[in-house]
């Protein structure tokens, strides 16, 4: 059975974003086609993909390469959230659906329940869902999937520490709700902006301008196989 592009695109993504890729480092069809277990098709395919969203390049000599983004290029994205975010934000007031309102009000819920708790990984995932959920109710494809890549992105470039209020955190992310249930775009606008701009603190960049390229660093993981994600 031939395996889809988007899986291995997703596989190989998803190995540059936990660093099993690293920056500069090569990635050849052959080696990666042996890695997921597929031909080299697909992995041509996929490495065009990756190559149109920023996590390849193709150098002159070398080939397909992981990228190398400078410190400005990763302080750009957190710039482009604070214009995006509050964007999505703004129009899930006006588009959102009741399904949207519950599964939002249900991650506020367990994200509160795991911020008493102290379950720092847990809030990183159920913020990853919060926010993609809310991009959904935007109702537009097109913004969803650039803020789906501009967080993958983010997660690629940055580590994120819990912040110490993890409840106040919280509580914001349902006060955009309450906002985006009662129909209020500006208000939603104007609280997400002031959520992602207090969020940007805790970004921490995972290299600086002077790293080193890096290579794979664990062993051949077929594409077929679950990928835990936050």
């Amino acid at each position: 059975m031939r395996i889809p592009a988007h899986s291995v695109c997703t596989a190989i993504r998803d190995d540059i974003v936990a660093g099993v890729h690293g920056r500069g480092s090569r990635l050849t069809e052959e080696l990666l086609a042996r890695r997921y277990g597929v031909s080299r098709v697909p992995v041509r395919e996929a490495l065009r993909t990756l190559e149109a969203e920023g996590f390849v390049v193709t150098r002159r000599h070398a080939g397909a390469c992981v990228a190398e983004p400078t410190e400005q290029e990763a302080a750009d994205l957190l710039e482009t959230r604070t214009l995006l975010e509050p964007l999505g934000a703004s129009r899930a007031a006006r588009r959102r659906t009741e399904a949207h309102l519950r599964v939002l009000r249900g991650l506020v819920r367990l994200g509160q329940e795991r911020a008493r708790q102290g379950r720092g990984e847990d809030l990183r995932a159920l913020g990853g869902w919060f926010h993609e959920t809310l991009a959904q109710a935007a109702g537009s494809p097109s913004l969803a999937a650039m803020l789906t890549q501009l967080r993958r992105k983010i997660d690629w470039m940055y580590r994120v520490e819990t912040p110490p209020g993890a409840a106040e955190h919280w509580a914001e992310h349902g006060a955009v709700v309450d906002a985006v249930a009662r129909g209020d775009g500006d208000r939603a606008r104007a609280l997400m902006a002031l959520h992602v701009e207090r969020s940007a603190s805790a970004h921490r960049l995972r290299f600086t301008s002077g790293d080193r390229p890096g290579g794979v660093r664990n062993a051949q993981r077929p594409v077929n196989m679950p990928v835990l994600r936050n």
